[in-house]
């Protein structure tokens, strides 16, 4: 199971985002996730799950139709938690001194053979051992 870009989880947010300002974002994150070879990993699951159904935002969907995307996006490369991907997040968040959370997003990119992270939160730029994160909203966004 490899995927050649791991997608966090603002991107799927953009995809149900209705909000006229977030049109652009919304278009480009769901060109990716048709165009692109991707994979995500179960805390990108959850976290997109627990965001969208959340109370706090304006565009969100019932826990049924967040399911159902959820679901439907599982069909991808998905690298579940485990014992490795715990050990490689540690090691990465204390290289990097970023949270652990970012640092299992970059650990799973990399158990996943992705060299690419789709992420709007993280250093866009940035290589973190052969992972390097791209901003897919910024003008120049290419992997």
């Amino acid at each position: 199971m490899t995927a050649e870009v791991f997608v966090d989880t603002n991107v799927f947010l953009y995809t149900i985002d209705e909000d006229p300002a977030s049109a652009a974002k919304r278009q480009r994150a769901q060109q990716l996730l048709l165009t692109e070879p991707w994979g995500w990993s179960v805390q990108v699951a959850a976290e997109f799950f627990v965001n969208a159904t959340s109370a706090k935002r304006p565009f969100r969907l019932s826990a049924v139709d967040a399911a159902a995307l959820v679901e439907t996006w599982l069909a991808f490369p998905t690298l579940a938690l485990t014992p490795d991907l715990v050990r490689a997040a540690i090691q990465i968040h204390q290289r990097f001194q970023l949270s652990y959370w970012d640092s299992a997003i970059l650990a799973a990119a990399k158990l996943l053979g992705c060299r690419t992270v789709y992420s709007e939160d993280m250093n866009a730029g940035q290589d973190y051992d052969g992972v390097t994160v791209t901003n897919p909203f910024a003008a120049a966004a290419t992997p």
